[in-house]
């Protein structure tokens, strides 16, 4: 096995816009997401639990969690539609179906809480059990986020791949061929021993196969049959996504820049999310003149490992106090962001009015949709306000300049009426 799959995992590894390389081990919203997620299913199973959930994917707790899975590049792109409610076929029966709703929580809650693969498979096994309607090995996509080194994704794209792969006749929408191939999956990544043990970086090797970007040499293996034509448009494609990412990027880090040198100008302590540290913005590395780490302020160990994550902290000099946190939001979940600085705020005795989304004007509206949420209007508790990349940078000179602290933000921020 090993002979025939290392000459496509090598040119898999060696192309630099594969999924791999830019997705896989490079891309920093890929390493948030997980944590999002989890919050998300926690509270998925909590909406189910107290009757919350809606008989509608729109506006329910699901979609939030799908959404945060879809963003991942165009590897997961099309991961919520099996989960959209069709009201004329009554798929996915988790809707209208109180008895299978509560099921699906349930099986959710158990995934949750266990990292043991017997125990998850049976809950799988248990799930598969009770013919859901509409509700097939798409769920594995979750499963994904929640235990990467135990369960692949699922896609159209992955099955593609892995038949052609493995030359075999795997069914779309079958929870059993999806548990045959997490078996061949996990065994034939452990025999080649050259990809990591999150099974993403196998899957994504499927996906690249599947929609024809990778072919199989050597040993027989039967090569993808694509027209030269076809091939091009989609490695043009490619070629233009990577390029978007990457602009993405330098715009990401040129903000973290800005809100860096903003807190330093107003006489802040500042601390860049633990993964952006390294990103160089104008020749020097963001973290460079930061805190090197998150002073103790009291925090679980779960909620601190959340805050390192924080695009941007300001804390009041030689104190392990903050003044004010940012979430820089380019084409990633509004609401993953949201759910950091609550989840941080929440965690903190004493309410001040310090947290702040920053995001392109063209995202102004989402904002304001998710701020609008019952879940995320609680003055009592903490306030959230945003601020446009477009304001930031046209007054940012003179912030430097005129600020006394970050009360001058005031005058920037903007938050939703009551």
């Amino acid at each position: 096995m090993q002979q025939a799959l290392l000459p496509v995992a090598q040119a898999y590894k060696a192309d630099p816009e594969s999924v791999y390389n830019t997705w896989f081990i490079s891309s920093e919203d890929r390493i948030k997401a997980f944590r999002s997620i989890r919050r998300g299913v926690a509270t998925v199973i909590d909406d189910i639990k107290q009757q919350r959930f809606p008989n509608d994917f729109k506006g329910s707790s699901l979609e939030f969690v799908l959404a945060c899975i879809s963003e991942q590049k165009q590897v997961f792109e099309g991961a919520a539609h099996p989960f959209y409610w069709k009201p004329k076929l009554r798929i996915p029966d988790i809707y209208e179906n109180e008895l299978n709703k509560q099921a699906f929580g349930e099986f959710l809650y158990a995934c949750l809480g266990t990292t043991d693969l017997r125990a998850l498979e049976k809950e799988v096994l248990k799930l598969a059990g009770k013919r859901i309607k509409g509700l097939g090995p798409a769920v594995a996509n979750i499963l994904y986020f929640l235990h990467p080194t135990l369960f692949p994704p699922f896609n159209t794209a992955m099955l593609n791949g892995f038949n052609a792969l493995f030359q075999t006749k795997k069914k779309l929408g079958s929870w059993e061929s999806y548990l045959e191939m997490r078996e061949t999956i996990t065994a034939a990544n452990t025999v080649l021993g050259i990809l990591s043990k999150d099974l993403g970086a196998f899957s994504g090797m499927l996906f690249e196969i599947g929609v024809g970007r990778l072919g199989m040499v050597g040993d027989g293996s039967e090569t993808l049959v694509i027209e030269r034509e076809k091939l091009e448009q989609v490695r043009r494609k490619r070629h233009a996504q990577v390029e978007q990412d990457m602009a993405e990027e330098r715009l990401h880090t040129k903000v973290q820049y800005q809100l860096c040198e903003l807190g330093r100008a107003l006489g802040y302590d500042v601390l860049i999310a633990r993964n952006d540290r390294s990103a160089v913005y104008r020749g020097s590395p963001l973290g460079y003149r930061c805190l090197e780490r998150l002073p103790d302020l009291g925090l679980s160990p779960e909620v601190h490992a959340t805050a390192e994550l924080i695009d941007v902290l300001w804390l009041y000099p030689g104190e392990p106090r903050i003044a004010s946190a940012f979430e820089v939001e380019k084409s990633t979940s509004i609401y993953s962001g949201i759910l950091r600085l609550t989840d941080m705020a929440l965690s903190i005795p004493g309410r001040e009015d310090h947290l702040y989304l920053v995001a392109p004007a063209a995202r102004k509206k989402e904002i304001v949709d998710q701020l609008k949420r019952p879940m995320f209007r609680r003055p009592d508790d903490f306030s959230l306000s945003y601020i446009l990349f477009e304001d930031l940078d046209l007054h940012f000179e003179s912030l430097c300049k005129l600020g006394e602290n970050r009360r001058i933000l005031d005058r920037l921020a903007c938050r939703c009426a009551a």
